[in-house]
C-alpha cells in the first residue's frame, strides 16, 4: 500500500478550520438494487467519503500448506487490476488523492478508502477494479511476497514474536488460529499467481461482505455506488467451515532467551460478544487491566512495586474462540514476584468483586470513550459502523449501549469475575531460563 499525503493534508488543514459539532449519530441502513447492504452515517461538513468494509473469511481459511496467502492476498490489491498494472493503478491513486489500504486478520480481509467526494467517481472505479479483478502479476507478487519473507525472518529473531507464535500453538493447537497470519516461509513461497486468484474467487463475494461508509454521500449515490463497485462479485462466498475451539488452558509455555528483561501472558476463559453477560465481563476487566492507568493490575504491579511499566488485560472475541488475556514485562530476575503479584491481583478480583466506586468510574469510562463520539474521525466511525454488522448487534445499538452499560450490578460483575477467572491459566514466559523470584 503507497500512503498519500495530499489527502491527509487537506484533511488536517480542514479540521483545523473548522470546528467539529458533536452531535447525535444517525445511521441508515442503504440496500442497493443488486442486494448489496451497507450502513451510512451522511456528513456533508468536510468533502469526504470513507468505505470500510470486510470479507468474512481471514487467515482462518488459508488452505492447508498455504498458510499466508489471506494476508498475502490483502497486499496485492493496489498493485494492479483490471486492464492497469501496479504503476499505472499506483499513479492513479496519488493523481486522484485517495487512500487505499487492505489487511488480513484471522477472520477478516478488511479494506478501506478515502478519496474528496469531487473524486469519488473515478475512486470507486480504481476500487471496484481492486475488488473485482486483481491482477496477482508475477512481479508484485515477488515483491510483496520479498516483503513479508523479510518481516517473517525478523520475527524469527524477536523473542516475543517468537513467544506469540509458541503460545498461540499451545493454546490452538491444529486449528487455523495456531499459524501466523503471515504464514512460514516454507507456506508462503508455495503460493503462486493461480493459488492467489483461486482464493480470491472462493472469499471475496456479496454473502459474506459487510460495508460501512461515513461522510459525504447521500443514500441514493451509495446505492448506486454499492452496486457499481461490489455487485459484480460472486453472490456466495466458497468458506470452508472453521470449528469453534475453546483455547487450552493450565499450561505453562516457556520460550528461553538471554534478555534483561522478561514478558509475561496469563491467558483465561473469555466472552463472546453475543453472551448476555457480556458487559459484565467487559466492565470487570476494565477495572482489572483494560483502564491502564486506573486498573488494579497498573496499580499493584507498577505504581506500588514498580515492577513494571505496565500492565494490562485484554478480552479477545475471536469468531470462533474467545479469551481474557493479561500482560506484562519486567526485569528477568523480578519475573516470579511479578507473576506472583498478578495472581493475587486475579485472586481478590474473583474472590470480592470490585468496589461500587470501580464499576462506576469504569461505566462512565466505557461509555465516554466509545470511537463514534468522535465525529472528526471517519475512519473510526466507518470502522465500528462495520464491526457493529460483524457482532451483529443491531442498528440500534448505539442508542441502547449506554443503557446496556448503566444496568450491569456489582453483583453481575462479581459473577462474571468468578466465572472468568475461576480456571487455571495458560502462563507463557519468554525470558532467560532461569529466573529469580
Amino acid at each position: 500500500m503507497r500512503r498519500l499525503s495530499s489527502l491527509g493534508a487537506f484533511i488536517a488543514l480542514f479540521v483545523l478550520l473548522v470546528v467539529p459539532v458533536q452531535a447525535a449519530v444517525k445511521i441508515q441502513e442503504v440496500t442497493s438494487e443488486k442486494g448489496v447492504t451497507a450502513w451510512l452515517v451522511e456528513d456533508h461538513s468536510i468533502p469526504i467519503i470513507t468505505f470500510q468494509f470486510a470479507f468474512e473469511s481471514g487467515s482462518a481459511q488459508d488452505p492447508a500448506g498455504k498458510e499466508g496467502i489471506a494476508n498475502l492476498m490483502s497486499g496485492l490489491f493496489d498493485e494492479g487490476a483490471g486492464d492497469m498494472d501496479s504503476d499505472a493503478f499506483q499513479k492513479r491513486l496519488e493523481e486522484l488523492g485517495a487512500e487505499m489500504s487492505f489487511r488480513a486478520g484471522s477472520d477478516a480481509v478488511s479494506g478501506q478508502i478515502r478519496m474528496l467526494a469531487e473524486n469519488s467517481g473515478e475512486v470507486l472505479d480504481l476500487l471496484r477494479l481492486a475488488v473485482t479483478s486483481p491482477r496477482f502479476d508475477p512481479d508484485p507478487v515477488e515483491r510483496i511476497r520479498g516483503q513479508i519473507a523479510v518481516q517473517i525472518r525478523s520475527d524469527e529473531r524477536d523473542p516475543n514474536k517468537q513467544g506469540y507464535v509458541a503460545l498461540q500453538k499451545a493454546l490452538y493447537g491444529d486449528h487455523p488460529y495456531a499459524h501466523p497470519d503471515e504464514g512460514t516461509l516454507e507456506s508462503l513461497q508455495s503460493i503462486t499467481p493461480d493459488d492467489l486468484k483461486a482464493f480470491h474467487k472462493k472469499v471475496f463475494a456479496r454473502s459474506n461482505l459487510i460495508i460501512g461508509v461515513v461522510g459525504a454521500i447521500d443514500a441514493e449515490a451509495l446505492k448506486k455506488a454499492l452496486d457499481e463497485v461490489f455487485g459484480d462479485l460472486p453472490e456466495t462466498a466458497d468458506l470452508t467451515p472453521v470449528e469453534t475451539v475453546a483455547p487450552k488452558l493450565d499450561q505453562q509455555v516457556r520460550v528461553d532467551y538471554p534478555l534483561p528483561q522478561s514478558t509475561i501472558q496469563l491467558v483465561y476463559p473469555g466472552i463472546a460478544r453475543d453472551d448476555p453477560a457480556f458487559f459484565q465481563a467487559y466492565l470487570m476487566n476494565q477495572i482489572l487491566g483494560g483502564g491502564t492507568f486506573s486498573s488494579r493490575l497498573f496499580k499493584e504491579v507498577r505504581e506500588k512495586r514498580g515492577l513494571a511499566y505496565g500492565a494490562t488485560s485484554y478480552l479477545s472475541s475471536r469468531d470462533h474462540s474467545q479469551s481474557l488475556g493479561i500482560q506484562t514485562a519486567t526485569r528477568s530476575e523480578q519475573t516470579g514476584q511479578a507473576l506472583a503479584v498478578i495472581e493475587d491481583v486475579i485472586a481478590e478480583m474473583r474472590d470480592k468483586g470490585p468496589t461500587e466506586e470501580e464499576l462506576a468510574a469504569a461505566k462512565t469510562y466505557v461509555i465516554g470513550s466509545y470511537p463514534i463520539n468522535n465525529l472528526d474521525s471517519s475512519v473510526a466511525i466507518a470502522r465500528t459502523l462495520v464491526g457493529l454488522q460483524q457482532d451483529d448487534l443491531g442498528i440500534d445499538y448505539i442508542e441502547r449501549r449506554a443503557s446496556l452499560i448503566n444496568a450491569v450490578t456489582l453483583d453481575d460483575v462479581r459473577n462474571a469475575a468468578r466465572r472468568l477467572l475461576s480456571a487455571k491459566p495458560a502462563i507463557l514466559v519468554v525470558g532467560p531460563a532461569q529466573n529469580g523470584g
